[in-house]
């Protein structure tokens, strides 16, 4: 699901790339709390790449960790706001949170930005009347 993967070319990226994709494939096996170990890692050495806080926000959402999960997404959507996947995201955490209001606000932008994903009006409609 990630958008932009890091690229390998030197030692420094090489090992982002590693970090990157052994995380990725812990969150594919569900192993959210391992997943989050090399992703971790990965975010202090590219704190501003959305592939890698995207998928960290992923395992700490899956673990139960929302407010971490919303930390993750709030920073994607902020370098890229029209990014739908992160404000669905951001938005499911908030609300987790407790932070409805907010939720709704970027689950309805995440729906508005792609009114072709049903799932995304399924949680909006959910929170509206809710």
């Amino acid at each position: 699901m990630s958008r932009d993967e890091p690229t390998g070319g030197d030692a420094p990226h090489t090992e982002v790339y590693d970090l990157f994709r052994r995380g990725s494939a812990l969150l594919e096996a569900r192993d959210y709390e391992a997943a989050a170990v090399p992703l971790e890692r990965a975010r202090r050495l590219e704190p501003d790449k959305a592939s890698i806080r995207e998928a960290l926000g992923r395992a700490y959402f899956h673990a139960g960790r929302y407010a971490a999960a919303r930390d993750e997404f709030a920073a994607v959507v902020e370098g890229s706001p029209v990014n739908d996947f992160a404000h669905f995201c951001l938005g499911r955490s908030l609300e987790k949170t407790g932070r409805r209001v907010e939720a709704r606000r970027h689950l309805t932008l995440a729906a508005g930005l792609r009114p072709d994903r049903a799932d995304y009006r399924v949680y909006l409609n959910r929170l509206r009347s809710g």
